[in-house]
């Protein structure tokens, strides 16, 4: 039960992988295999994102209840976008990869797939740079996870 809801967890916008990693090192669960539970949950909607989002987001924009945060959407996924290709120049794999990578707020594969949209970069190379930005994100926030929570449980567990 645990694997699903961390794989549930990092599928979520915002949240993704940044957010189950930490809950499955709280709820004890093997590392390995939550990390690539988390990997596959997070990567599973990119393909979804990249071919699908820009789409209904256009077409959302304009309706009555919807629009204003579909608006925010598109304006979120082209500003990210901007700040990529003005960041990167010809590196844009890489840039792409470091911006899903570090886990920071407003950062991640959901924002990126949608700023590669936004580019109208290839969408081999796109899912592949998402990918290894998840990987990277996996790791620290693994690390970082396990330091925090290692920490706490150390301080609060009962001295032998």
């Amino acid at each position: 039960m645990g694997y699903l809801i961390i794989f549930l967890i990092s599928m979520i916008p915002i949240v993704e992988l940044r957010g189950a990693i930490p809950v499955a090192v709280g709820m004890h669960l093997n590392m390995v295999w939550a990390y690539v539970i988390c990997i596959i949950g997070n990567m599973l909607p990119v393909p979804f994102i990249f071919f699908f989002a820009r789409k209904v987001l256009e077409w959302g924009k304009d309706k009555k209840y919807i629009g204003k945060f579909f608006t925010f959407c598109i304006e979120k996924g082209e500003k990210g976008g901007q700040k990529l290709q003005a960041k990167a120049g010809r590196g844009l794999f890489v840039a792409l990869m470091l911006f899903v990578g570090i886990p920071l707020p407003g950062t991640g594969a959901w924002t990126g797939t949608l700023a590669a949209s936004f580019l109208d970069m290839d969408f081999k190379k796109s899912v592949i740079a998402v990918m290894c930005g998840v990987v990277i994100a996996g790791v620290i926030m693994g690390l970082a996870s396990m330091g925090v929570f290692g920490g706490i449980s150390a301080l609060l567990a009962p001295k032998q």
